[in-house]
């Protein structure tokens, strides 16, 4: 027995998205307008998570917009020789406003705007819906730059990404949602249309999963569903869906899946730390892949 080919079609369709356009547009404006207390500060808004990576299914609810600050940046020297981290803090120049001075600009602003709609959290401001307008989560936080090299001559070699320090303390958060974004467009032009396509059908899985108490909610989330999914060969996609799905998973299974990266190609997938998947959690959540495909 075997997932149909109609359900695992069903599955792969993307959810709506107008209102969803919507929540955003009417918040990116409200972020970009010139009267709040920061515009003069360089700044980008941007959407990331299911709806930027055009994997959002039936059910996604809460749109997620990241406000970044560029004003001003923070590095990440881990990769840098002794003498690099030398020669990066000689020309490195102090700023004089903060993460810090940001967020409190931008709540401020959403609070005036939306009242008690808004409620920050330990990592991101939840504004309620209303009416048209749909959950979202803001992620407040700064320009991170991760560099690889620093030479004495020539240009320096870094990834720009993001980076913010919880409400409740704690180490920096590092991530890279627009080199993922980027990364998972890519890799879905390589594998001819197939890879979000299979991530929508994994992500709806998951949910059917999480409904029949098969699994627990928060066992897979979509962020690493997709990071999983891109460490597959291009080559191991396509077919019918069946054979689609029945490749993917079986490769899945088999592979050395301490080598998978995230999406971003910055960290790797599995493992203890703030943004990867303990390894425990990916094994479980393919184990119940397994035998709901087995069993269907």
């Amino acid at each position: 027995m075997a997932i149909s080919e109609a359900q695992l079609a069903t599955w792969s369709k993307q959810g709506p998205t107008p209102q969803f356009t919507a929540t955003y547009d009417t918040l990116s404006g409200v972020l970009n307008d010139p009267l709040s207390p920061y515009y003069l500060k360089s700044f980008k808004v941007f959407l990331q998570g299911s709806y930027k990576n055009d994997t959002n299914v039936y059910g996604d609810s809460d749109v997620d917009v990241v406000i970044r600050l560029d004003e001003i940046f923070y590095s990440d020297l881990f990769f840098l020789s002794d003498e690099e981290k030398k020669r990066y803090e000689g020309q490195r120049t102090p700023g004089n406003y903060t993460i810090d001075d940001f967020g409190a600009s931008v709540i401020g602003w959403l609070t005036k705007k939306y009242g008690t709609d808004v409620q920050p959290g330990n990592k991101a401001v939840f504004i309620k819906g209303n009416g048209t307008r749909r959950n979202a989560d803001v992620l407040v936080c700064a320009k991170l730059r991760r560099y690889y090299s620093f030479p004495l001559y020539g240009e320096p070699s870094y990834v720009d990404g993001i980076c913010f320090w919880p409400a409740n303390g704690g180490i920096r958060i590092e991530n890279y949602p627009e080199r993922h974004s980027e990364n998972c467009t890519t890799k879905h032009q390589d594998t001819k249309g197939w890879f979000k396509h299979t991530a929508r059908v994994f992500k709806n899985l998951r949910n059917t999963m999480i409904e029949k108490s098969i699994i627990r909610d928060g066992l897979a989330p979509s962020y690493f569903i997709e990071g999983m999914l891109y460490n597959v060969p291009d080559g191991g996609y396509g077919g019918s869906e069946q054979l689609n799905f029945k490749d993917v998973l079986e490769w899945l299974l088999a592979a050395d899946r301490s080598t998978f990266v995230c999406a971003n190609g910055q960290f790797k997938l599995l493992g203890n730390g703030i943004v990867t998947w303990p390894a425990e959690n990916c094994t479980a959540f393919l184990n119940a892949v397994k035998k709901y495909w087995d069993n269907a």
